[in-house]
């Protein structure tokens, strides 16, 4: 990399206060990459260049032609998937199957939004029976205009192409702004842009950290519409500086996802399902299960297993053949991880875990880590750790676990397993959380709507939903009756 790394109407540039940041390789805190970071002047212009594409073509574009340039944007990256999967891997930490697979989710994603642009214009101008003959309506979809989109660390390039693809195919322009841990792959997005001839100012990538960069593209009066994926403190400022111009906006935030688990599961495949629940991704995912909910008959039996099974978990650099759980992401956030764990140690018993392995003296490791029977008050059974942290309680009855999973201010998502399948239709419906998984934890589709409810969001992104995200709805009426209207003659 070298200084000119935002990519602004088309153009790679530097900064206009020339200030950089740092890439480090998680698995060895070392640096691979030095990155420019924007600041207000950069996003500024970021925001008029996307409002000069939008309102110079971009904007009136048929859904066929983007839908176009969606599948050209998806065919560049594909040609380079194997490159990018290593890239990620060395960004962000994750095991190499993991950004294979994150590297194809988001190629596919590309793809789908394709089809649902050339959908839309089959869509458009639907007509509307207003039960009046006088009157004839019709509806349109049109692009909501300049969005500002804004991504965490832990998917970098998938939820690059989560915000970027429906809002292309919508036919808004976008200025996006990835993590300052992990700006790598947006970077190659914006290269792919480049190579099959993006309209310039479509797409502009501005890295940088978010009390600069971040903070001035949710505050800029440019834009038409925000979207935010990271935590709830930070989705609360962004909240706030949308008010100020009622922006349109859609936010993702934090989860402390509850998985109930019924007396008459299989334990070894409950196992499995609870430790890619809480693990995968290094367990820095939002939708994490990270409250593990046992009937007290099964209990002793899934807990000595369940521990076992962790410990068998192969640690190591994400890029080393079998390894199963990398890095975390940066030092700050393992500084913020093991302050959780060294937290939560006097307030309950720690099961495995909660230490650096043994045989990973630099890089960001820590063991899988497991807790029993905290205090429902804890933050430790409360709040978001973010990291591979699992907590463990016992319940009695159908009613106590529902009650106890509810018992969150998040709703991102929750998990039932139970070979009755009509009691864990039950539960899966009680749940307040915008998505519920039955006998599994926690798969994703682009086809589907992903979203929370209280604290944990507003909005849906993914599926159908995700492309009205970036949607306006107009009604068209015209009169058409044979006599002149009349109001105020008589």
């Amino acid at each position: 990399m070298n200084e000119a790394t935002l990519y602004i109407d088309g153009r790679w540039v530097t900064p206009k206060q020339g200030s950089q940041f740092s890439s480090i390789d998680p698995a060895t805190g070392e640096c691979i990459a030095a990155l420019s970071a924007a600041g207000v002047e950069d996003v500024d212009l970021a925001v008029k260049a996307a409002r000069r594409a939008f309102e110079r073509d971009w904007g009136k574009t048929r859904g066929s032609e983007r839908a176009s340039v969606l599948e050209a944007l998806a065919d560049n990256l594909e040609r380079r998937q194997q490159e990018l999967a290593v890239l990620e891997v060395r960004d962000n930490g994750k095991p190499l199957p993991e950004a294979e697979r994150d590297v194809a989710d988001a190629i596919g994603c590309f793809r789908y939004y394709a089809n649902l642009a050339r959908e839309l214009d089959e869509r458009q101008d639907q007509p509307l029976d207003v039960g009046d003959a006088r009157f004839s309506c019709r509806i349109r979809h049109e692009p909501v205009g300049v969005t500002g989109q804004i991504i965490p660390w832990n998917f970098p390039l998938l939820m690059a192409a989560r915000k970027v693809a429906p809002a292309l195919a919508a036919g808004a322009t976008c200025v996006l702004k990835p993590s300052e841990l992990t700006s790598l792959s947006a970077l190659e997005l914006g290269l792919a842009a480049s190579r099959i001839g993006l309209p310039p100012g479509v797409l502009n990538i501005v890295p940088g950290f978010g009390v600069e960069a971040g903070a001035a593209l949710a505050r800029h009066p440019g834009v038409d519409k925000l979207a935010f994926t990271g935590s709830v403190p930070t989705g609360s400022k962004v909240m706030s500086a949308a008010a100020a111009d009622i922006k349109n906006i859609s936010l993702e935030l934090g989860g402390k996802s509850a998985l109930i688990v019924f007396d008459d599961v299989d334990i070894e495949a409950a196992v499995e399902w609870i430790l890619f629940g809480i693990f995968r991704n290094q367990g820095q995912v939002c939708s994490a299960t990270s409250r593990l909910l046992v009937q007290e008959e099964i209990a002793p039996r899934l807990l000595e297993r369940l521990v076992e099974a962790a410990r068998d978990i192969r640690i190591g650099p994400g890029l080393e053949e079998g390894v199963q759980l990398g890095p975390l992401v940066s030092a700050g956030h393992y500084r913020k991880v093991m302050g959780a764990i060294d937290q939560g140690r006097p307030d309950a018993p720690l099961l495995t875990g909660g230490v650096r392995p043994r045989h990973l003296p630099r890089g960001y490791f820590v063991e899988p880590t497991i807790f029993d029977e905290p205090d429902i008050r804890s933050p430790l059974w409360r709040e978001e750790t973010f990291g591979r942290v699992l907590c463990v309680r016992r319940f009695k009855t159908e009613a106590e676990a529902l009650a106890l999973a509810n018992d969150s201010r998040y709703g991102l998502a929750a998990a039932v397993m139970s070979t009755d399948l009509e009691r864990a239709a039950r539960v899966a419906n009680g749940l307040r959380a915008g998505t519920a998984w039955v006998n599994c934890s926690p798969p994703t589709f682009t086809q589907a709507p992903w979203g929370g409810m209280k604290q944990s969001g507003i909005g849906r992104e993914l599926g159908r939903w995700g492309l009205e995200n970036y949607l306006a709805l107009k009604q068209v009426t015209q009169y058409c009756g044979d006599e002149p209207w009349r109001w105020h003659l008589k």
